[in-house]
C-alpha cells in the first residue's frame, strides 16, 4: 500500500455511531430539542425537590391560606396554606414516574406478547388479536376507572391500571413490524441454522422493530400523564395529602373564579409538560427515519 493511498483512508471520514446519528438527527428538530430541555429540567426538579422547593408540601401556612401569588409564596397557596409552587414540585414526582413507568410496564407486557403472536402465528396469533380486539372496543377511560374501582386509589393502582389497558397498541405494533420482518432473509437464514424462537425474537425481531417501539412510548408517557390526571381529577388516582397535577386541578375547579391560581398554574405545568412529551416524539421519530440524512 502506498503512502498515498493510507493518507486517503486516514482522510475518510469515521463511521459514526447509531447513537450518535440518531442524536445529530434529532438536534436538527429546534423544538424536539426545547421539549427535551424541558422534559430534563422537570426530572432535575422532582429528583431534588427536597431542595430546590420553598416549603414541605404539606406544611401549612394557616395565615396566608387562599392567598395568591406572592413575595412569600410565589404561586400562591391552597386552602390550607400550603405553598402552590412546593406542591407542583413535589407534584412533579409522581405525575412523571406515572408516565414513564407505565409505558416501561407496558412494553414489558405487549412487546413479547406482539412479538410471540407475529412470529408463530397460527393459533396463538388468532388467540392474541381476538383479545386484542375485544378490549380495544372498550373505551379506555371507563376500563381505567372499573379498575381503580376495584383497586383502589393509589399510585402503584395506577401503574397496574395502566399497564393492564395500556400494552394493546404495542402488542398490536410490534406484531405488524414481526409479521413483515420475520419474511427477511436473515430471519429465515437464523430459523435454517437452528435459532430457537427466543434467540430470533431477541436476536433479529425486537431490535429490528424498537424505533416505532421507542417513538410509540415517547408519545404514550403525556397520555399516561393526562390520564391520571382525569383519574385524580375524579378522586381516583392519587390519594391526599400527596400532590399531583391532576389531583390540584380537580380538588380546586370548583374555585377557579374567586381563587384561579389554585387551578390554573396545575394546568399549564400539565399543558406544558405534555406539549414537550409530543415534540420529543416527533423529533424522535423524524430522527428514525432512515430516509432524512444528516
Amino acid at each position: 500500500m502506498t503512502i498515498a493511498t493510507t493518507r486517503a483512508i486516514d482522510a475518510l471520514p469515521a463511521k459514526r455511531s447509531t447513537w450518535l446519528t440518531l442524536w445529530l438527527r434529532f438536534r436538527r428538530r429546534k423544538a424536539a430539542v426545547v421539549g427535551l430541555v424541558i422534559i430534563l429540567a422537570q426530572i432535575i426538579l422532582a429528583i431534588l425537590a427536597p431542595v430546590v422547593s420553598p416549603y414541605d408540601p404539606n406544611a401549612g401556612d394557616y395565615p396566608a391560606a387562599w392567598q395568591g401569588p406572592s413575595a412569600k409564596h410565589w404561586l400562591g397557596a391552597d386552602d390550607l396554606g400550603r405553598d402552590v409552587l412546593s406542591r407542583l414540585i413535589y407534584g412533579a414526582r409522581i405525575s412523571i414516574a406515572v408516565g414513564i413507568l407505565s409505558q416501561l410496564s407496558v412494553v414489558i407486557i405487549g412487546l413479547p406478547i406482539g412479538a410471540l403472536a407475529g412470529l408463530l402465528g397460527g393459533w396463538v396469533d388468532y388467540l392474541v388479536m381476538r383479545v386484542i380486539e375485544i378490549l380495544a372496543a372498550l373505551p379506555t377511560i371507563l376500563l381505567y376507572i372499573m379498575l381503580m374501582v376495584a383497586l383502589g386509589p393509589g399510585f402503584v393502582n395506577i401503574i397496574i391500571a395502566m399497564s393492564l389497558t395500556g400494552w394493546l397498541g404495542i402488542a398490536r405494533l410490534v406484531r405488524g413490524q414481526v409479521l413483515s420482518l420475520k419474511q427477511t432473509d436473515y430471519v429465515r437464514a437464523a430459523r435454517a441454522m437452528g435459532g430457537d424462537t427466543k434467540h430470533i425474537i431477541v436476536t433479529h425481531l425486537v431490535r429490528n422493530a424498537l424505533s416505532p417501539v421507542l417513538v410509540t412510548i415517547t408519545l404514550g408517557v403525556p397520555g399516561a400523564m393526562f390520564a391520571e390526571a382525569g383519574l385524580s381529577f375524579l378522586g381516583l388516582g392519587i390519594r391526599p395529602p400527596d400532590p399531583s397535577w391532576g389531583q390540584m386541578i380537580g380538588l380546586y375547579q370548583s374555585y377557579i373564579q374567586s381563587s384561579w391560581h389554585l387551578t390554573v398554574f396545575p394546568a399549564i405545568i400539565l399543558a406544558i409538560t405534555m406539549l414537550a412529551w409530543h415534540l420529543v416524539g416527533d423529533g424522535l421519530r423524524d430522527a428514525l427515519d432512515p430516509t432524512i440524512r444528516v
